[in-house]
């Protein structure tokens, strides 16, 4: 219910922030109008345009700078500062298309008002708003009853939690503390043992369980009884600890279900991904093809051998496939690897040597160009890689891995990633690597991906070394 009413109250919010923003364009325009006798005009639909440009994106940031959040602004100051960055980005992109199309009949003194009105009203809108969800909504005779049962860290916290919570209006009646000895520390009302008769005499509308995972505690019996009461209860799981980001619940037919997720992917983000795998992986097959008889010519004069290197590498989860590039290596590199595996440079399961004698001399160029990876857009094209992701890796490093090394083939590859564009050729250490691939799926973002992107093609014009 409390999401619920996050949902209503932050609709509400940006309603009413639009309507000041129309109110300000308006008081604006006819303040203009009589300051000058009535000989300004502004065509109509370019006003009409600028204040809607201006409510749109006042909106849109304004939700960037989290005013449309579950949480209730820390303070009055911090409010109003939120509230004028938005209006300020907002209006240097209305001053930055009048200054490009200066023929337009606009008025400095017109922006002015209409800035000054806008931050006016939605500030006071903002600010009375403020101080009815901190102040009066919580004396209401309909705000919500809150009990937290749980041990004394745990119920602080949910305590401190629905303490900032946006609401109609709720307040913390109390806490039921696990422990006995805790019976007389700060609000607590009593142990669980006085659960019933505290339920009774009490005036309580929901119950939130907070408890730490102790066996002893039979949470059906508790549940039972705000059921039997006609009490709404409310579950913290108790494998959840503080600062865990990866917990989440969703709903199958109707059958919620504890998500455990292992890296920060949704299905949005996931079908952007996809699209701009599409479309970079289609570009990317059009640049294979036009390079293949120039690129394989130059391999077969160089050295006997297939122009494409195929091999196995390791995909998502576990999944197979076979990894596309210009053959760089003399054709029996694979069998001379052995050779110089006590001269690997790196520390743990990858495998690096600095002047690879397996190299050959067109093999330099295409490394040092990076067009040896070009034929791995088939492979984004198929779907088995992505253009931004952890780097494949064999089936032998695989076999070298711990547990925790999984995780790298969480997701999908890619031919570019975080630790490619981090300085390949400076790290030596695979913890290292592994490090960085975790930080790129615990923090992906869309944005994320197309920053890494730019980040390659300049690693790549800067000739830094193969990505």
């Amino acid at each position: 219910m409390l999401q619920q009413q996050v949902y209503v109250i932050n609709t509400v919010l940006m309603v009413m922030d639009a309507v000041c923003a129309i109110v300000a364009g308006y008081l604006a325009y006819y303040i203009k109008l009589y300051y000058t006798g009535g000989a300004w005009m502004i065509d109509a639909n370019v006003f009409i345009g600028s204040v809607m440009f201006v409510m749109f994106l006042n909106n849109y940031l304004m939700g960037k700078f989290r005013l449309y959040s579950d949480v209730k602004p820390a303070s009055i100051i911090s409010l109003l500062w939120s509230v004028f960055k938005a209006l300020a980005l907002a209006f240097a992109f209305l001053s930055a298309g009048v200054f490009m199309y200066h023929e337009l009949n606009f008025s400095r003194e017109f922006l002015v008002y209409f800035g000054i009105f806008s931050f006016v009203l939605i500030g006071a809108f903002r600010v009375l708003s403020h101080l009815y969800f901190i102040q009066i909504s919580k004396k209401g005779f309909n705000r919500r009853n809150i009990l937290v049962v749980g041990d004394m860290e745990r119920g602080k916290l949910v305590t401190d939690l629905l303490q900032s919570q946006l609401s109609y209006g709720h307040v913390i009646v109390g806490q039921v503390t696990t422990h006995r000895d805790d019976r007389c520390s700060g609000n607590v009302l009593g142990c669980l043992d006085d659960f019933n008769d505290i339920l009774k005499t009490h005036s309580v509308d929901e119950v939130v369980f907070a408890l730490e995972g102790n066996r002893n505690v039979n949470l059906s019996n508790y549940l039972d009884i705000c059921k039997k009461m006609g009490v709404p209860a409310r579950i913290l799981p108790a494998m959840w600890q503080y600062g865990d980001q990866t917990l989440s619940m969703e709903s199958c037919q109707g059958v919620p279900f504890l998500t455990l997720r292992a890296g920060n992917f949704n299905a949005t983000g996931l079908l952007y991904k996809r699209v701009l795998d599409l479309l970079g992986g289609l570009v990317g097959t059009l640049v294979f093809l036009v390079l293949y008889p120039f690129v394989g010519a130059a391999i077969k004069l160089d050295s006997p051998g297939p122009v494409l290197f195929k091999q196995k590498r390791m995909g998502q989860h576990g999944r197979i496939f076979n990894l596309y590039k210009f053959r760089s290596m003399y054709e029996d590199a694979e069998q001379q690897k052995q050779v110089f595996m006590d001269k690997n440079e790196m520390n743990g399961a990858l495998f690096k040597l600095k002047d690879d004698p397996r190299i050959t001399r067109v093999g330099r160029f295409l490394r040092k160009t990076s067009i040896d990876e070009v034929p791995q857009f088939l492979n984004v094209l198929k779907g088995e890689m992505s253009l931004v992701g952890t780097r494949p890796p064999t089936l032998d490093e695989v076999e070298k891995y711990q547990p925790e090394h999984l995780k790298r083939i969480s997701a999908k590859p890619g031919i570019t990633g975080l630790w490619q564009v981090s300085g390949r050729n400076q790290i030596t250490d695979f913890e290292e690597v592994v490090k960085l691939d975790c930080q790129y799926l615990d923090h992906w973002r869309f944005f994320n991906d197309l920053k890494i992107l730019a980040k390659t093609v300049f690693v790549v014009l800067k000739r830094k070394g193969a990505v």
